[in-house]
């Protein structure tokens, strides 16, 4: 039994779905998702919560039960609150800075990155050394989030690169005389 696909999904106030076969659609503030699940889950709405279900006792089906509904879940926060990932640049002369639709990232590569941010994701630079992203869909605000964190990982000796800000890193001790 799936510990997660068994908990309901609640919808806060503000944010309404409906089901039409194996598609749901939840609207909110922040916009509206789609997400049509396979033939192995069916997908419930009762008094404000969403349910996912197996059709079976397949592998298969519980492997999408649980994952149906994480999807649904995900999609219920990003048009309600929405989602946020944090970037910190360690390094000396290392900075980003956004130019209209492109993030400008100067990483001592002997040229600049120049980073085309996608639709659906906001990208922000408060300060030279910061990066925030934030959009309605996890799954994309993840991924342009290791994105940027791919042009410069940060290295385990001095702790340079981009990391995300909860991120740690282990360091390693140098060379000995």
């Amino acid at each position: 039994m799936s510990r997660i696909g068994k908990k309901p999904v609640d919808l806060p106030s503000g944010v309404t779905a409906s089901i039409s076969g194996q598609s749901i659609e939840v609207k909110g503030p922040k916009g509206a998702q789609t997400f049509t699940a396979t033939d192995d889950v069916t997908i419930a709405l009762e008094d404000n919560t969403v349910t996912v279900t197996p059709r079976g006792k397949s592998k298969r089906a519980r492997q999408q039960w649980g994952m149906s509904r994480t999807i649904v879940a995900n999609m219920v926060q990003g048009v309600s609150t929405g989602f946020k990932k944090e970037l910190e640049i360690n390094g000396v002369g290392y900075r980003a800075q956004m130019q209209g639709n492109v993030l400008k990232l100067n990483l001592g590569l002997s040229h600049e990155v120049n980073f085309e941010v996608p639709n659906g994701v906001t990208v922000t630079a408060p300060k030279p050394t910061e990066i925030v992203i934030e959009g309605d869909n996890a799954q994309l605000v993840g991924q342009v989030a290791a994105n940027i964190r791919e042009w410069r990982a940060p290295e385990p000796y001095k702790g340079k690169g981009i990391k995300y800000k909860d991120e740690y890193i282990f360091r390693k001790e140098g060379k000995k005389k």
